[in-house]
């Protein structure tokens, strides 16, 4: 497996795919990558020559990836929740952040569904 920027990317995919494997780098920026290190993109990583994978890794190094990006990330979530702005009380209870509904769906963000039992109604008579 290859290694860039400390993350085994594939050996058996196209290097535009491969490149997805690294955090903060989807298909759009990997294939600018591919264009600027001057490599085609629907070439196996397995087959790529040492100069076109240094070539890579330095057009990767000119971006945020990985633990500098996860850090900044985090750090701006911190900084939304010690203002106390709407963003940050959102991430703070664990809700949707921007927008969504959440009478129905939010799944994801709420977690599985705490059942409240009902009250049963006195039989009308």
């Amino acid at each position: 497996m290859a290694r860039i920027v400390g993350v085994d990317i594939p050996n058996d995919k196209p290097v535009g795919i491969a490149l997805t494997y690294i955090y903060g780098i989807g298909r759009t920026t990997a294939s600018k990558i591919c264009a600027d290190a001057k490599v085609e993109a629907g070439i196996r990583v397995k087959d790529l020559s040492d100069d076109q994978m240094n070539a890579i890794r330095a057009e990767v190094s000119k971006i945020k990836t990985e633990g500098d990006l996860r850090r900044e990330v985090a750090l701006n979530i911190k900084r939304l929740t010690e203002i106390g702005c709407y963003r940050g009380m959102r991430h703070r209870k664990g809700l949707p952040v921007r927008g969504q509904r959440t009478k129905t769906n939010a799944r994801t963000r709420k977690g599985p569904r705490k059942t409240i039992a009902n009250k049963k109604s006195a039989p009308n008579g």
